[in-house]
């Protein structure tokens, strides 16, 4: 469990010396407390429902953060990932894709069918959102963020605000869908497999 900001800077400092070749490629993985984030498509704070204030009260943080995309959340019970990367093949949408394959086979793995949507990044099972993405390239192609798994994630909190400004579809999670507990050290375990198998 660790802090947004604390995670964010974790990301900065990897990022840095990542460019500079002082470590591997790395992949984080880690669950936040309660927090809202919004990335570079949240022009304003039309998505976040009764607004900032009220979010805090509720006991979440609310960060505008670098990555692509709108508003989010993360919370206890969502595997958050956060790849950084140097790519080898300077292709961002191969990139996102290639992020949305590892959750499909994760999902896979439970008997759930996982599929993109034609006109919105993340990972879908029937009609419902269970993975949301947003990624932040930095010179040298190295890449940060990734991507948030809803496993056991308390759903009411997507409730409070519009979802990747997304409004004609909902969330779920994977207890939601095997309608069975499911513990993240599983998850983890079958993720980081994939991403093994897809980006060595």
């Amino acid at each position: 469990m660790t802090p947004y900001a604390e995670g964010w800077e974790m990301q900065r400092e990897l990022t840095r010396r990542r460019k500079r070749d002082e470590i591997p490629d790395t992949f984080l993985l880690c669950e936040h407390p309660p927090v809202y984030t919004l990335g570079r498509a949240a022009k304003d704070a039309s998505n976040l429902g009764a607004g900032e204030e009220y979010l805090r009260s509720l006991g979440a943080e609310v960060f505008w953060i670098d990555r692509g995309g709108d508003v989010t959340f993360h919370g206890p019970g969502q595997l958050v990932g956060y790849p950084i990367l140097r790519l080898k093949v300077h292709d961002t949408h191969a990139y996102l894709r290639e992020l949305e394959e590892v959750v499909i086979r994760t999902l896979s793995d439970y008997g759930l069918e996982g599929w993109r949507h034609p006109d919105y990044t993340g990972v879908w099972v029937e009609e419902n959102k269970i993975c949301a993405i947003g990624v932040k390239f930095s010179s040298g192609w190295i890449t940060s963020h990734g991507f948030a798994l809803n496993v056991k994630t308390d759903l009411s909190w997507f409730e409070r605000v519009t979802p990747c400004g997304i409004r004609e579809h909902g969330v779920t999670s994977l207890q939601r869908e095997l309608d069975r507990d499911v513990t993240l050290t599983s998850v983890e375990e079958r993720i980081t497999a994939h991403f093994l198998e897809s980006f060595g």
